[in-house]
C-alpha cells in the first residue's frame, strides 16, 4: 500500500516555527499544503491505485479530494488511520459537520465525536496501526490502496518521520515500526 502524509496544515506551519501547539482545532491545509498535494498527485499519477483510505481530519480529507478526482476511485473514511491524539489539532470536526462539508463521502461508521478524549499512548497507536494493516491485508487490493494519513500513524507503521505531502510504499508483511527500505519515498 502507499502511505501519503497530508499536505501542510495551519498547525504544521505554526508548529514548525515555534515548536508550540498553536491551539488550532482540526486545521485546514495551507496554500503550501495544497501545492504539496498537487505535487503528490502528479508523482502518484503512474501508480495503480484502486481505492483511497483517508482519516476523517479536515487536512486529510482536503488532501484526498484532488487525488480522488484524479484517480476516480472510491474513498473510505476511517478513524483507524487518524493522527495520534496529542495536540489541539487532533480534536476533529463532528461527523455532522464532515457530512455537510464532504457529502460525497460516507461518514456513517463514525460517531458524532469520533476522536479520543485523551492523549493516546504509543502502544495504542501501534495497536490501531496493526488492526488497520490486518484489515487492508485481508482485502483484494492491498497493494493498490492509497492511505492518506498523518505523521504519527506513519511513524507507528514505518519508524520514519515523513514530511507533509510525501509518500512511501509500505509492505504489509513488514512488522509495524520497521523502517521502510532506503529510497522508498
Amino acid at each position: 500500500m502507499i502511505l501519503l502524509r497530508h499536505g501542510e496544515s495551519e498547525f504544521n506551519r505554526h508548529f514548525s516555527v515555534t515548536k508550540r501547539d498553536p491551539g488550532i482545532r482540526d486545521p485546514a491545509l495551507t496554500e503550501r499544503g495544497r501545492a504539496q498535494v498537487e505535487a503528490a498527485a502528479a508523482a502518484l499519477a503512474g501508480q495503480a491505485i484502486t481505492r483511497i483510505v483517508v482519516s476523517p481530519y479536515r487536512r486529510a480529507l482536503q488532501t484526498a479530494a484532488p487525488l480522488a478526482a484524479a484517480f476516480g476511485v472510491p474513498v473510505t473514511v476511517t478513524t483507524l488511520v487518524r493522527e495520534r491524539f496529542a495536540f489541539v489539532c487532533d480534536i476533529g470536526s463532528p461527523r455532522s459537520t464532515l457530512e455537510r462539508s464532504w457529502p460525497e463521502h460516507d461518514f456513517s461508521a463514525l460517531s458524532e465525536v469520533w476522536w479520543p478524549a485523551a492523549t493516546e499512548s504509543e502502544v495504542e497507536v501501534n495497536d490501531r496501526a496493526a488492526r488497520f494493516c490486518a484489515e487492508v491485508a485481508a482485502g483484494p487490493d492491498a497493494e493498490a490502496c492509497l492511505v492518506i494519513t498523518h505523521w504519527g500513524f506513519i511513524l507507528a507503521l514505518t519508524g520514519q518521520r515523513v514530511p507533509n505531502g510525501d509518500w512511501l510504499r509500505y509492505d504489509l508483511t513488514t512488522p509495524a515500526g520497521t523502517p521502510a527500505p532506503a529510497g522508498a519515498v
